[in-house]
């Protein structure tokens, strides 16, 4: 009876390892997933859930305005109801990368019908924005052991975050964001923002963007600059 109970047990574990690679280095590590970049002096600011038209465009703005880059990790259905607005962050100069094709934790659903989802939102940002994603990072940053498996059949480069704002709570407010995210910044992070509120409290993408200043002056005053993840 031992044995079977410690066979499931191992594979409970397993199924939910990847889990926790957001929240502790050393499984990122494991599953080959990156939280930061090799480089000289660059940070990486990256921004998840879009496109978003009233997010975006004002991400976007302030971007130009400081002659920096980003990745936007765009969400397939949210790209399908938005297209010219993806097809703009590309315009800019901007890096496009894949958040799937619906917003959905990975754990729940089915291998098969996942690789459907990661293809379709594939395909349709690619199309989208002539621009076909290398870095995937999955709703939430939870990989599943499917979702992990198919992303390197695919070549996709799995990258989560070093630091984030949590832009998306209720709370948050353009100066927790900005204190947050920047804490004790250095060359290699990789900063996690939102530029829309379709998966958050409503509104949160309006505290991002009157943060988007207060990040970009600390990442000049730690002598760095934005580089595309």
């Amino acid at each position: 009876m031992r044995r079977p109970l410690a066979i499931g047990a191992g594979l409970a574990a397993a199924w939910s390892l990847p889990a926790l690679a957001p929240v502790v280095p050393a499984v990122s590590g494991l599953i080959g997933a990156e939280r930061r970049l090799d480089g000289d002096g660059g940070v990486a600011l990256t921004f998840d859930d879009g496109p978003h038209p009233e997010g975006t465009p004002a991400m976007l703005e302030v971007l130009r305005e400081r002659g920096a880059v980003a990745t936007f990790f765009l969400v397939g259905e949210q790209v399908e109801r938005h297209r010219s607005l993806a097809a703009e962050i590309a315009a800019a100069g901007h890096r496009i990368a894949l958040h799937g094709h619906r917003h959905r934790l990975q754990l729940r659903i089915p291998p098969e019908a996942l690789a459907d989802d990661l293809a379709l939102g594939f395909h349709v940002v690619a199309e989208a924005t002539g621009s076909a994603p290398h870095a995937y990072r999955p709703p939430y940053g939870i990989f599943s052991p499917a979702g992990l498996a198919y992303a390197r059949r695919r070549g996709w480069r799995p990258l989560l975050w070093s630091r984030w704002g949590r832009d998306w709570a209720a709370r948050a407010t353009p100066e927790s964001i900005a204190a947050r995210v920047t804490e004790d910044l250095q060359a290699g992070d990789v900063l996690l923002l939102h530029d829309a509120d379709w998966y958050s409290v409503e509104g949160s993408h309006r505290n991002t963007v009157a943060a988007l200043p207060r990040v970009l002056d600390a990442i000049e005053e730690h002598g760095l600059r934005t580089v595309a993840a």
